[in-house]
């Protein structure tokens, strides 16, 4: 598949999931900032386009398992909610208990992981937090309106009023993350343990890599294709 250089990053993402992966290695953002061009990523990461679009060749030649813009919203919700939701709340308490220790071994050593620390704490408490506003605000009324479409049925005003009002703050709490995530990779050296690292330290950032990784394929399901989705369904229906 031959693409543009004029291509929005996020769409490339959305037709092929695959691509993902690629624009991670080079510390292309394809969620929170997918808006842009291939070339603009580019440009913005100092990142070589033809080794960047040969990448992307091979990968687009691969079979993918799963087309998630093909997914009808509910279907993507409840992926969202069993794969991404339930990983970050599994994740969390493993990931405390081992920055803690870290900190309290080699903190002196090492005192960037005082901050790895908080960052991590601040991320974990407000997905957290974000992540209920979903599960108990957006994701149902999503749900109801693609069910009222299918059944014919009447669906009454939300108390957000329209749905940019509880997506823009999604977004807005997505971005943030995504810088967060953004400087603990920096404060880590891009998740590099240091020579000194015992097991435990390699297995933490490790597993911080890990998170981030996850938190890109989760905002990117959501703000290149649910939100989308259900911007257009919500005019639809209120039409």
């Amino acid at each position: 598949m031959e693409i543009s250089t004029k291509r929005k990053v996020g769409g490339i993402v959305v037709e092929n999931f695959r691509t993902a992966k690629v624009f991670t290695a080079h510390g292309i953002d394809f969620c929170c900032n997918g808006g842009i061009s291939l070339e603009e990523a580019c440009e913005k990461n100092s990142v070589d386009m033809e080794t960047l679009l040969i990448e992307l060749d091979q990968v687009t030649q691969m079979q993918d398992s799963t087309n998630y813009s093909s997914l009808d919203l509910s279907q993507l919700i409840d992926h969202i909610l069993n794969h991404h939701h339930r990983y970050v709340e599994n994740t969390i308490p493993a990931l405390k208990i081992y920055l803690d220790k870290l900190e309290k071994v080699h903190g002196e050593k090492h005192p960037e992981l005082s901050e790895i620390r908080k960052e991590f704490y601040s991320a974990a408490n407000a997905l957290t937090a974000h992540m209920k506003k979903e599960e108990l605000v957006l994701f149902p009324y999503v749900k109801a309106m693609e069910d009222s479409k299918a059944k014919g049925f009447p669906l009454s005003k939300p108390h957000f009023g329209h749905i940019d009002h509880p997506i823009q703050m999604m977004e807005s709490e997505h971005e943030t993350e995504g810088d967060r995530f953004k400087n603990i990779s920096a404060l880590s050296n891009g998740y590099t343990p240091p020579a000194d690292g015992c097991q435990t330290y390699k297995v933490t950032f490790a597993l911080l890599e890990e998170f981030e990784l996850d938190l890109h394929t989760h905002i990117h399901l959501e703000n290149n294709i649910l939100f989308p989705k259900a911007k257009v369904l919500f005019q639809h229906i209120n039409s």
